[in-house]
């Protein structure tokens, strides 16, 4: 599977497309003062201690406070903030926390009010960027992602991904990690780890603390509501996550992302740099790619699938409901149940791609089309499983319930991409009202009468719809013949098929548009 990722650029920001096969799975889009995303760590102020919530609010700078949770402090908040309280007295200039005494525990159990007080000073990592009317969701168990490892401070533990199965691998890595990394930091193992040497490794795990040296100096002199460490572009993000043998292309429009892009790819994979290219191209990146067109008919309502049939995705105040439908292309098999086997796999295959392109979280329940047989059923939940293993974001998939209905929650982190793809009508205007079309002709001769003898315009012609023109050419003692008897002029009639139906345009000769004077009606 090839994979590419576009970077279009405009004023307001730009937008990044992640493409699977030449097919859109992500769209990201990045603003210029994109502020907040997960992974940003602040300083913050304790604002307000909601006991019933057992949780705080936190200002960080955003227009509402942020949410904190009890929860979300972490088992070794009280070093946290010991760390945090020497740091900004001056007190400690070790940042790589050698000699530190890691404080006990808080208990799981806990209330917030007995840790945490108005006015407190706490270092916090965005978890979940602000999404509709909420601020963001904070943690105070700090990581700092990297290619390969995830660097945890106050932690002491190493762990290994799930998704690694190879015991030996499994048990090499946590050997590995183990002997090179500093105390008092723990370290998660990415599954992109598998098979990279102690190098590679080690190298990773020096960006990381040299990012937090850095961090914890600007700490020290930082104030309220600012940023320590910030996560990187969007697109960097995406580079560090996504980047393996698969990748063929990484295009940028902008010169400026071009080479940061390509600095960054130089540190991590010289290799790979080549794949970097910056775009020249007269069209817009998104348009020459094809990328603009795959947006208005992947962003709509309704979904069409490659094989016939079509998916109605709604959304709503408290969850996603999507309905598989067959439509009347996918009747190709040779019983019912065949067809909605095959009309339900392809479905799956279109609904994993519109939760990752759309970045839907919550609840979605989808109404697969009705099967009989506990196989077919069987083989849809696990086509929806396997389709969903390149997701990046935490998710639930429940096998489908004896209504047909199948159930999935999703982790969302930042806002929905939602994208109009509903253009208003040109006829009416977006009333969804528009003249009764049966009155048409008869409005049209109404005001060619009144051009030709109220006006008196020598010539006319006029511009209609193809629908329209037929109806007035129809016969050989047609409409338009019978015009040339009554008012002695030939009056051409020209298709245009950018006119709705319910409306025409009066021309001169030179093709200049005639303005109707009502008002010489009544003078």
């Amino acid at each position: 599977m090839s994979t590419e990722l576009l970077i279009d650029s405009a004023q307001n920001g730009s937008r990044i497309a992640l493409l699977q096969d030449k097919s859109l799975v992500e769209l990201h889009s990045e603003g210029l003062e994109n502020q907040f995303k997960v992974g940003d760590i602040y300083l913050g102020t304790v604002r307000k201690i909601v006991n019933g919530l057992n949780a705080a609010f936190i200002d960080v700078g955003y227009e509402k406070d942020a949410f904190l949770h009890y929860q979300d402090l972490g088992p070794n908040f009280q070093s946290l903030q010991k760390f945090t309280k020497m740091v900004r007295n001056n007190n400690y200039s070790n940042y790589n926390l050698k000699g530190f005494e890691i404080e006990p525990e808080i208990d799981k159990i806990g209330k917030i009010s007995s840790i945490l007080s108005k006015n407190n000073q706490v270092l916090v990592q965005v978890v979940k960027e602000p999404i509709s009317t909420k601020g963001p969701r904070l943690s105070c168990e700090l990581s700092l992602p990297g290619r390969y490892l995830v660097l945890v401070p106050f932690s002491d533990t190493v762990n290994v991904s799930k998704k690694i199965r190879s015991n030996d691998e499994r048990k090499r890595l946590l050997r590995l990690i183990t002997s090179i990394k500093p105390a008092n930091f723990g370290v998660i193992i990415r599954t992109v780890a598998e098979g990279q040497s102690v190098t590679e490794l080690d190298k990773d795990l020096r960006n990381l603390l040299y990012k937090w040296e850095e961090g914890m100096k600007k700490l020290m002199k930082a104030k309220s509501r600012d940023k320590v460490i910030g996560e990187m572009s969007m697109a960097s993000s995406l580079v560090r996550d996504l980047l393996n043998e698969s990748f063929d292309a990484i295009t940028v429009e902008e010169e400026s992302t071009y080479d940061q892009i390509k600095s960054y790819i130089r540190s991590i994979a010289p290799e790979k740099e080549k794949i970097v290219k910056l775009y020249n191209g007269k069209a817009k990146l998104f348009e020459s790619f094809g990328i603009e067109k795959q947006i208005k008919s992947l962003f709509g309502q309704t979904v069409s699938l490659p094989q016939g049939g079509y998916v109605i995705i709604e959304h709503t105040e408290a969850l996603h409901v999507i309905d598989v439908n067959s439509g009347n292309k996918s009747n190709q098999e040779s019983d019912q149940e065949s067809t909605a086997l095959k009309t339900n796999l392809v479905a799956a295959k279109e609904i994993a791609r519109q939760l990752r392109l759309r970045d839907m979280g919550g609840i979605i329940v989808v109404d697969f089309i009705d099967m009989k047989r506990a196989e077919n059923k069987k083989a849809i939940y696990d086509a929806m499983k396997n389709e969903l293993k390149a997701d990046r974001s935490k998710h639930t998939v429940l096998p489908l319930s004896k209504f047909g209905l199948m159930q999935i929650t999703r982790q969302r982190v930042r806002p929905e991409v939602n994208i109009v793809t509903k253009e208003v009508c040109p006829a009416c205007n977006g009333t969804g009202k528009i003249q009764a079309s049966i009155l048409i002709a008869d409005k049209l001769e109404s005001d060619l009468k009144h051009l030709l003898t109220m006006q008196n315009i020598a010539k006319v012609q006029i511009g209609l719809h193809p629908y329209l023109h037929a109806y007035f050419t129809v016969g050989l003692i047609s409409r338009q013949v019978k015009w040339f008897f009554k008012y002695f002029k030939w009056i051409k009639l020209i298709k245009d098929s950018s006119l709705p139906v319910t409306e025409y345009r009066f021309e001169d000769e030179s093709g200049e548009e005639i303005e109707l004077n009502v008002k010489s009606e009544t003078e």
